[in-house]
């Protein structure tokens, strides 16, 4: 059972927006993630954050994740190869930027980027951690090369479970020196990925109907069991959110009991949140390239700068429900005007002024 962190500690948390450290890689790329240690709302949050990044030709070796996760394509194009739990056969699954993925327990899985590739395939981690071995981080198992799950058997184990002699054994197991990503050797020819593998399995958020759109304000992807039944399975949700320049995302909070993880795609913007009694416990620019959580039931809004703000995150709920404290449809349009006027100890004009403003405004809101 994961132990609640408490109001105390949750407020005192630095919350601030933080970058990822390399954890390995080679010519075929690398990996990259956050470390509860710098960012501890993910150990609160039982959240893990991680990036992949793979040069041309560069390979991310099978291997299965001790958490379900979320991924979501951030750059270039490749294929990602999956194999289900209790699968015959695995899915090639072609990817390219914008497309989301869920990836449920016991999930293998792996990324490959063309060797003609002009562009590295850049792929971003969210997941739950709560079933880990280390709350707020990924444990990857790889299946082959130098630190795969393998290497830890006997000999005799290998031969007997692969039915091979003990000479074969040994080689197969040893033969790949590399450890998580390798760069394929030129002319070595990958499965081709099959466009019929994406049904069922892939969002892209790039061309999937608008859950919400205002002009001049903001646009919103909702991933949830609806348009990913998958998503079931991983237990989250998720969006993509795209703000123009100088527009306001709402004041809002997610109202079931849900912790919101933001990586910040493109642009860069200001980002304001409230906690418990009224205290601001986060204010700061968020740059394209970093992650921050807030926590349950606190309120967060963005001010985008002047190239808009693009933002990927997760909720710690498959069908994420949010309120808004501003806009068209925030819950001071539904409370009566007498107990507006007396929350605010203000008078019938200013009640009536107040509710007369953002009739036409939902949750973005563009510049003046």
């Amino acid at each position: 059972m994961v132990q609640r962190t408490s109001n105390a500690e949750v407020m005192s948390m630095d919350l601030s927006p933080k970058m990822p450290a390399k954890a390995y890689g080679g010519d075929g790329g690398a990996y990259y993630d956050w470390s509860p240690a710098d960012l501890p709302m993910l150990g609160a949050a039982s959240i893990g954050a991680a990036k992949l990044h793979l040069t041309a030709g560069g390979l991310s070796l099978p291997s299965y994740s001790d958490s379900a996760k979320v991924a979501y394509v951030l750059q270039g194009a490749g294929a990602c190869g999956l194999v289900l739990p209790e699968a015959a056969k695995e899915k090639v699954i072609p990817v390219k930027a914008g497309d989301a993925l869920a990836l449920p327990f016991g999930a293998v899985t792996w990324w490959f980027n063309a060797q003609d590739s002009s562009t590295e395939l850049v792929v971003l981690f969210l997941g739950d951690t709560s079933k880990g071995h280390t709350l707020g981080k990924f444990t990857n198992f790889q299946l082959t090369g130098a630190t795969g799950i393998f290497t830890g058997f006997s000999t005799e184990f290998v031969a007997r479970a692969w039915d091979l002699d003990q000479d074969s054994a040994a080689k197969i197991v040893s033969t790949q020196p590399g450890s998580g990503i390798v760069k394929l050797a030129a002319g070595h020819k990958m499965p081709v990925p099959r466009a019929e593998d994406r049904e069922g399995m892939v969002l892209n958020c790039f061309v999937a109907p608008l859950d919400v759109d205002i002009p001049g304000g903001g646009r919103v992807v909702v991933l949830n069991t609806a348009n990913l039944p998958l998503v079931k399975e991983v237990g989250l949700g998720a969006d993509l959110v795209r703000i123009d320049g100088h527009s306001m995302c709402s004041p809002g909070f997610s109202c079931d009991s849900a912790y919101q993880v933001t990586y910040i795609v493109r642009g860069s913007g200001r980002v304001q949140v409230v906690g418990i009694d009224g205290t601001c416990v986060l204010e700061t620019r968020a740059e394209e390239g970093c992650l921050f959580i807030v926590p349950r039931f606190f309120v967060v809004s963005k001010i985008a700068d002047d190239t808009g703000m693009e933002w990927f995150s997760i909720i710690t709920t498959p069908n994420p429900i949010f309120s808004h404290l501003a806009g068209r449809t925030s819950v001071w349009k539904a409370i009566s005007p007498a107990v507006l006027e007396t929350a605010f100890n203000t008078t019938p004009e200013m009640e009536k002024m107040f509710r007369s403003k953002r009739l036409d405004s939902e949750i973005f809101f563009a510049p003046s």
